[in-house]
């Protein structure tokens, strides 16, 4: 495989490659400036140590056996041209990713790649995501071209356009949901695998549980190795049942454990039914409608008229636009009065109504202040890039936030306007700015503006004002994250921490991209790794018209989930209330899955190559 960039990420897209996937990489950057050396991309220290399942999904890992991970050749060039990818080998690899910084650049380079190799896996790093899916279909369009043959011979030449920013969002939105980094977006449900202790003897896995390894043996003997038979990846549930004394790795479906904010009805432009009137107006109405109608019952009463002809006159009274009651009974007269009175108090009161409704309509397309009582929310600092695509996201699973924006005309606020989410125009370094907020009573913070100073002074100040706030913080570099985190963790040890790098969050997708465009992530499990991709059952004669017991085949594919439709509900109709991790609801085994559905698959190499129906990509061993 061969990365071309020039900032970060392709470093750790090197790094995920090779120490998680174990592929041999070919890294081609530009010629180091000032005549200093360059420095390498390795897996790096989380991967140097990785020896177990550490409960992290799409982390990195070394792949060889001798811990090292697999070998990244790195070559110099000003500019990926024909020149350069042919040192790096493109007319032979399988894939390729173009993660230059200038979008630009990217799409010559992809062009010029697509030409050169018509088989080629091309994933594509732009911002400009309309270009980016227009770009996916001229490319390939052009494989099919190129290539001159049917369409399956060219299932491979596929083009998978990411922007860093987009793979970032999943990985915060799931820290400020769950508390959990690690999580892997598939069909609408965010999973993660963790690890679990060996069963004891004559127990059993809870019902619904997804195992996805077993782990190696401990060593029976000090000469003994812990992973000589290593470990067993998808076993049947039966097998995976009746072994103890191993650890095991299991999915979970993460799922927000916070409040849930209570729905409003809504009015045709989507206006809270109660912001029209304030709460003293509707009860003076209301008091005066009852007072209407008690006059209405007294007139039909007094006078012995029809009801409908009572409660009319009743009205005309009301309005002072009856004749005066001279000539008739005192009641009739006392009535009348007791009616023109009325009307003198519902004149101001029609008045207040229409000068709050005429304002509630010109305050609509205003921004939305805290409401009272709000607690349990997200504070989301930022809505440029990364915060504009956070947000959407929270408020697609219906989170309650609060945003905080220094510029009035940045690219979020219009979309905080028109979702009606509450948001305070200000810089969070002045003083107010996050009490406004109400950082008090939320439950998460989230700095995504694009200045690490003020990212890590607000998450400063909102410790002092509540120290066991959650933090999700983003940070330009992952060193300086990394060392963030750290101190953060020691001074506040009760209290959750998270801050990283887009370029970190970014490259497990870009390396899942180049495994192929259905590969989601990756679960390493010691020195192997388990794939998790969805599939539509259609065109899968493996899948489609049977049962979810007759899909799966141990120790190389297992269906682990039906995705979820656009509504967020499961595909077989079943319902999970929102809480804390819990069990996967794996469809029965009997449950038959038809050609439009769409299936979570967690998968070995070579299982999900001949599920697909081709040859995965050659392993190097050490």
């Amino acid at each position: 495989m061969v990365v071309c960039g020039d900032d970060g990420l392709v470093h750790r897209l090197a790094a995920e490659l090779s120490g998680v996937h174990g592929e041999r990489v070919t890294v081609v950057l530009p010629p180091a400036r000032d005549g200093r050396a360059r420095p390498s991309p390795r897996p790096g220290r989380a991967a140097a140590l990785f020896g177990r399942m550490t409960g992290a999904v799409a982390g990195p890992r070394p792949a060889a056996r001798n811990g090292t991970g697999a070998a990244v050749r790195v070559i110099e060039a000003a500019e990926p041209d024909d020149e350069a990818f042919a040192e790096a080998g493109v007319a032979d690899a399988t894939a390729l990713a173009l993660v230059y910084d200038d979008d630009e650049t990217n799409i010559h380079a992809a062009l010029r790649a697509r030409r050169a190799n018509p088989r080629l896996r091309l994933v594509i790093r732009l911002y400009n995501r309309r270009l980016g899916q227009h770009l996916e279909q001229l490319l390939d369009q052009a494989a099919l071209v190129g290539a001159g043959e049917p369409g399956g011979q060219t299932a491979e030449a596929t083009t998978t356009v990411l922007s860093d920013t987009d793979t970032a969002v999943p990985a915060l939105v799931a820290a400020a949901v769950s508390g959990h980094t690690k999580v892997i977006e598939a069909g609408g449900l965010l999973l993660r695998a963790v690890e679990r202790p060996p069963l004891r003897p004559g127990e059993s896995a809870a019902p619904g549980t997804c195992t996805l390894a077993l782990l190696s043996p401990p060593p029976a003997g000090p000469d003994d190795r812990a992973d000589a038979d290593g470990p067993l990846l998808l076993p049947g549930d039966a097998e995976a049942d009746a072994v103890t004394g191993r650890g095991r790795i299991v999915l979970e479906q993460v799922r927000y454990a916070g409040p849930v904010p209570a729905r409003t009805r809504l009015t045709a432009r989507g206006l809270p039914l109660g912001s029209f009137f304030s709460r003293r107006l509707r009860w003076a109405l209301l008091l005066l409608a009852a007072a209407v109608c008690g006059l209405a019952v007294a007139s039909w009463l007094v006078t012995g008229e029809h009801p409908m002809r009572a409660a009319y006159l009743s009205l005309l009274d009301l309005f002072a636009i009856n004749d005066p009651a001279i000539g008739e009974g005192l009641g009739r007269q006392i009535l009348q009065l007791l009616s023109g009175l009325t009307g003198l108090l519902l004149l101001p009161l029609l008045v207040a109504a229409a000068l709050e409704g005429l304002g509630t309509f010109r305050s609509a397309s205003a921004l939305r202040r805290p409401p009272r009582g709000l607690a349990g929310h997200v504070v989301l600092l930022g809505l440029g890039k990364i915060g504009t695509r956070v947000l959407t996201r929270l408020r697609e699973l219906d989170i309650p936030v609060v945003c905080v924006e220094r510029d009035p005309q940045a690219r979020g606020v219009a979309l905080a306007r028109s979702l009606r989410v509450p948001t305070v125009i200000g810089d969070v370094t002045e003083e107010g700015v996050l009490e406004a907020a109400k950082i008090g009573e939320s439950r998460t913070l989230m700095a995504l503006t694009s200045s690490d100073i003020t990212n890590l002074e607000a998450v400063l100040y909102a410790r002092a004002v509540r120290p066991d706030v959650r933090v999700v913080m983003r940070l330009y570099e992952h060193r300086f994250a990394t060392a963030v985190y750290r101190t953060l963790r020691d001074s506040h040890p009760a209290a959750w921490t998270r801050s990283r790098s887009v370029s970190f969050l970014a490259a497990p997708a870009f390396a899942v991209a180049m495994m192929g465009r259905q590969v989601l992530g990756a679960v390493p499990v010691e020195r192997r790794v388990i794939l998790v991709a969805v599939l539509e059952v259609a065109g899968h004669p493996a899948l489609a018209g049977r049962t979810v017991g007759e899909a799966s085949v141990p120790e190389a594919w297992r269906v682990v989930a039906l995705a979820q439709d656009g509504t967020g509900a499961p595909a077989d109709g079943t319902g999970a209330p929102a809480g804390p991790p819990g069990p996967l609801r794996v469809p029965g085994p009997g449950h038959v899955l038809r050609p439009e559905d769409r299936v979570v698959i967690a998968a070995t190499r070579q299982g999900l190559a001949d599920l697909l129906g081709r040859r995965p990509a050659p392993v190097p061993r050490p």
